[in-house]
């Protein structure tokens, strides 16, 4: 969600977040907290579309058609699934091929450059699969408003004084049928194109997700790209309420809606748009009658410059005052298969978003999709989820579900009832761990957040960049991307969760350009612009890292060898013990700034051990637990310990009375991984 901020209250997002989470009471609601106010009466709105088992049918013979002509890489995952975690990618699709160095503020398309689709070549995806990727989240797909001139191709012009930064924001889209057409080379054939990229990430042996934002949409939605009797969002509204579980938006009745005013601005300069540029459409006016209301849930008719004006709030049936015109899920499906939801909502009237989405979303599964990751998701109502994921995995139970909640408390609702399959673990887990790099945490609070939520933690995906967040190099967060190191491992390896990271993560990357929209420390996703140390991978399009300092070489050799322990390796979705506490109560020298723990299934033992601190070596017995040792059946002797992230041996020492320990010496930013030998 911060990626629709200004410039000041970007650098305070979470406060943002709250805020606008306070302003707008109805956006939290799930169905554990309040009985149905009111119910609409059933219809068979609600039921899968009839073409969906005919749809399933055709996704189960393409994943097989595929997995035979990609080496049986692709829907064959009972043979070739790893044995480890899930590790996701995240791409900006506009910036990852682009070549062009210059980077002007504000800079247009011709100036700057810009990624396409077939900038991810073969070798490209080789690449990013030789870091143990399973998944490539995509973003930036769906056509989102921008400024660009593509009139000869049917699209409208976008205006920009509802449009943010030049390229626009990919959380404004235009047409869910259709993908941005700056990403292709031919924009008559840009869906086509996406489609080939499936097909050549597939045929690497990785899975495509790409951006779904059902909470809003760009202020001036239109749709070249629907299919032949679906009707855009909007189209058949009642403009003279404000609220009608009919209605696809909320409106501002009897009010016309203002562009923001630019001294409403936090920022140390007021806003305009493209930086003060003449442009036919930079008039300050823009048309829309009556005023819908705006994405963050603002009800004013003239949002504020820091509201997400340039988007509009989808109506999902929860009314003004925060109740609900459409039926409440039951608590006793909160354990119920997605068989069980879908069945649930067959004959239930829905409102018409629901709908909406929904076939969209079918759409793209259609086209090879293989994922969606859901924008500001607790922004909607828990029962739309149930509704929407339990109609996706009729379509593809393998179908990769990852959503954007930043709320704790709403975590399970989300996860339960919702049916997602993860969230993102920012609050607690990443906040914690960016504390600890920037010097003023403890490794303590890491054990307690996985006990916390040891019930789900399976669910709780972990990164420590992803488009939203600064960049671990920047100054705002560690200064050096070799702080990332320890918190990586952790990140990493502690839960059976799985492991994202953002492109040029891996190279050290530090967001530091002035692009336009937008303040430093995070890469655009606003304007056109190159990544640096990216394009020094890159190479021109070799993608061999022959342009790479060391430093940045060796950083994504620690990333590729940290995130091939994730994938392969069976016991990270195994059992999990913290060696945490009973060394800090047995040893001086492990400090709140080393952090141990075991991972296990069957045979493959793990014990991991991380020092955060980026001065210090230290030197000390891990201690391990009585309990683990009985545990993993381990008689009195001298076990070899492996290193799996640089080779180091080392052994455990197992004593007659069932204590045991390891002498370790780590150096600063150092991390061990220890592999058991399952033999003395």
């Amino acid at each position: 969600m911060p990626c629709y901020l200004s410039k000041l209250s970007r650098k305070n997002s979470w406060k943002f977040v709250v805020s606008s989470l306070l302003l707008t009471s109805f956006i939290t609601a799930c169905s554990a907290e309040k009985e149905p106010v009111a119910k609409t009466t059933d219809s068979n709105e609600g039921q899968p579309s009839q073409i969906q088992q005919a749809k399933a049918e055709k996704f189960s013979a393409q994943q097989k058609i595929v997995g035979g002509i990609a080496g049986d890489v692709v829907g064959v995952s009972a043979v070739t699934a790893p044995a480890g975690k899930p590790v996701v990618y995240q791409v900006f699709t506009r910036l990852f091929g682009n070549k062009n160095t210059t980077n002007k503020p504000w800079g247009t398309m011709s100036e700057n450059g810009v990624g396409k689709f077939s900038d991810f070549t073969d070798t490209a995806l080789q690449g990013i699969k030789e870091l143990g990727v399973s998944h490539i989240w995509y973003t930036g797909v769906p056509h989102h408003a921008l400024i660009g001139d593509y009139s000869e191709f049917g699209i409208s012009h976008d205006d920009p004084d509802v449009v943010k930064g030049r390229a626009g924001s990919p959380y404004a889209v235009k047409d869910y049928y259709s993908v941005n057409p700056d990403l292709a080379d031919n924009p008559a054939q840009r869906v086509a194109e996406f489609e080939a990229l499936i097909a050549r990430t597939h045929q690497q042996g990785m899975k495509v997700i790409i951006d779904i934002v059902p909470n809003h949409i760009a202020r001036d939605y239109q749709s070249l790209g629907k299919p032949k009797g679906v009707h855009d969002f909007g189209a058949n509204d009642d403009l003279t309420v404000e609220f009608s579980a009919d209605n696809d938006f909320y409106y501002v009745v009897g009010q016309n809606f203002k562009v923001p005013k630019p001294e409403q601005s936090q920022s140390a300069a007021s806003y305009v748009p493209l930086n003060g540029e003449k442009h036919p459409l930079a008039d300050g006016l823009f048309s829309e009658s009556p005023a819908k209301w705006t994405g963050n849930g603002s009800r004013a008719a003239q949002p504020n410059i820091n509201d997400w004006y340039e988007t509009v709030k989808v109506n999902y049936g929860v009314r003004p005052d925060g109740s609900y015109a459409f039926d409440r899920l039951p608590e006793a499906y909160r354990f119920k298969s997605y068989q069980a939801h879908n069945e649930f909502w067959r004959n239930k009237k829905v409102p018409s978003a629901w709908i909406k989405f929904r076939d969209i979303t079918q759409f793209w599964l259609d086209k090879g999709v293989d994922g969606f990751r859901y924008d500001m998701a607790e922004m909607v109502p828990v029962e739309f989820w149930s509704y929407l994921n339990s109609s996706i995995k009729m379509t593809n139970k393998d179908a990769f579900i990852l959503a954007e909640v930043y709320n704790p408390k709403q975590y399970r609702n989300y996860i339960q009832l919702g049916k997602m399959d993860y969230l993102y673990d920012k609050v607690d887990f990443y906040d914690r761990l960016k504390d600890i790099m920037q010097g003023h945490g403890n490794t303590g609070d890491l054990a307690n957040i996985q006990q916390r939520y040891s019930d789900i933690e399976s669910h709780l995906m972990h990164f420590l960049e992803n488009h939203d967040e600064q960049r671990i190099a920047s100054e705002g967060f560690a200064g050096n991307a070799e702080k990332a190191k320890p918190a990586m491992v952790v990140s990493a390896l502690i839960s059976r969760s799985p492991t994202m990271i953002y492109f040029a993560q891996e190279l050290g990357e530090d967001g530091s350009e002035e692009t336009g929209f937008g303040d430093p420390s995070r890469t655009t996703i606003f304007d056109y612009a190159g990544v640096p140390s990216h394009q020094r991978w890159m190479n021109g399009g070799k993608f061999d890292g022959a342009t790479l300092s060391d430093d940045e070489r060796d950083l994504r050799d620690f990333y590729q060898r940290l995130l091939t322990i994730s994938a392969e390796n069976s016991a990270t979705n195994g059992q999990y013990v913290s060696l945490h506490d009973d060394n800090r109560k047995a040893l001086s020298a492990y400090n709140h700034q080393q952090f141990a723990f075991a991972r296990w299934q069957g045979e493959e033992k793990l014990i991991v051990v991380s020092n955060f601190d980026s001065e210090q070596r230290y030197q000390y017995s891990l201690q391990i637990p009585k309990t683990l040792v009985k545990t993993w059946q381990l008689p009195a002797g001298q076990y070899h310990l492996n290193d799996l992230l640089y080779g180091k041996n080392s052994s455990l020492t197992v004593n007659s009375d069932h204590t045991a320990s390891i002498e370790l010496d780590i150096a600063p930013l150092g991390s061990y991984v220890f592999q058991l030998a399952v033999t003395k």
